[in-house]
């Protein structure tokens, strides 16, 4: 049990709590099949996931079933309910089709949360009895506590994924009118300036179009940059090193700056991982280019001694870190620091007014996440 609670609390993605716990439950109670269902408050599952049954069996089932029945009652009342034979309650209205497997012994465990009932387990077939045992009971009724907690855990944390895109793309949206919008603005300027050179003063007019088109070709470089932080595929395909490089030499083009890049450590890909560092160097990058008129910016990524390490410093004006006013306007900062610390992590910011400033961010690595790709 403690093993498959850490297994359990472990997972991020609610998908992948759901099918551990599923699994879990059909191993502690010994159990031939075993489901977990969430209903959607209107009468069908939301979701009805499955151990021990084979892609055709599943298949034998049809779309998700409703919540009738034994499957129904035990999202109705927080006690368990155990039978030798499903087939000879009352409230058994199932049938079995052609691929379906015949269950007989079976349990039900509804799972409760602070809310109420938000989920329950379903085991069938007990592989070493007749039927399921008072142990067995327990044994379900203690994951389905700890699973509670960790369905909702998952949940907050996709809906904390959520929120940081929405600010992910608010920021984005302040890009687009902070640097193209205005370009675009001085495109027009230009072109209306043009025009009305073109018949008394043609070389003045020739300078204009000539801005217009340095204008022009900066803000398809922009837009370029904010097209490539809205879709950071890389990193899924690629690992966060190959994603870096890439963002950095986009950023160099685009920018006309100095950044160096410094990689070390072979080739990785961690799902989860990678994605929320790169988030964290693109933010860091970001504020390094808009806000601290550097004239070099470096970047490194290693791996020494089983830890990730990513450091992003420039030679900028900086900025006290511990100014209120000036976190609040550099939203980035905290956003920084909370997919830090959701990684497990430390993030260290390291700045003085007229001093540059360092990002540092530091995250230990699992055995499973320092596997290579």
């Amino acid at each position: 049990m403690n093993e498959a609670v850490l297994a359990i609390a472990g997972e991020r993605s609610v998908e992948r709590v759901l099918q551990r716990i599923v699994h879990v439950a059909r191993e502690l109670a010994e159990a031939r099949y075993a489901a977990l269902g969430i209903p959607d408050g209107e009468g069908n599952f939301a979701q009805f996931i499955t151990s021990g049954m084979t892609a055709e069996e599943v298949a034998a089932m049809g779309p998700l079933p409703r919540t009738h029945g034994l499957l129904g009652a035990t999202l109705q009342s927080e006690d368990p309910y155990r039978t030798s034979d499903i087939t000879r309650d009352p409230r058994f209205r199932g049938w079995w089709p052609s691929a379906h497997p015949r269950m007989c012994s079976f349990l039900g465990v509804p799972i409760v949360s602070r809310t109420g009932i938000v989920a329950a387990f379903y085991l069938t077939d007990k592989e070493t009895g007749p039927e399921f045992t008072a142990d067995d009971q327990r044994l379900i009724e203690m994951l389905a506590a700890h699973a509670a907690i960790a369905i909702e855990n998952a949940r907050l944390y996709e809906r904390s994924r959520e929120l940081s895109a929405v600010e992910e793309r608010n920021r984005l949206a302040r890009d687009l009118h902070d640097s193209v919008v205005q370009k675009l603005f001085g495109v027009v300027l230009a072109a209306q300036s043009a025009a009305t050179l073109l018949e008394r003063d043609s070389a003045e007019a020739r300078v204009q179009v000539e801005k217009l088109q340095d204008l022009a070709q900066e803000a398809i470089e922009e837009l370029r940059s904010l097209v490539f932080q809205l879709r950071p595929a890389a990193v899924e395909t690629e690992g966060l090193a190959a994603a870096l490089r890439k963002h950095v030499e986009v950023l160099r083009r685009v920018h006309r700056q100095k950044i160096e890049l410094d990689v070390s450590g072979p080739a990785r890909f961690r799902p989860g991982l990678d994605e929320e560092v790169f988030k964290i160097a693109q933010e860091a990058l970001h504020n390094a280019l808009r806000h601290s008129g550097a004239r070099r910016i470096e970047v490194h990524l290693a791996e020494p001694d089983g830890r990730l390490a990513l450091r992003v410093a420039d030679d900028g004006v900086g900025f006290d870190p511990e100014a209120g006013a000036l976190r609040s306007r550099r939203l980035g900062l905290t956003s920084m620091e909370e997919r830090a610390e959701a990684l497990g992590g430390t993030l260290r910011i390291a700045s003085r007014p007229d001093e540059g400033t360092a990002i540092g961010l530091e995250v230990p690595l699992g055995e499973d996440s320092r596997a290579d790709r």
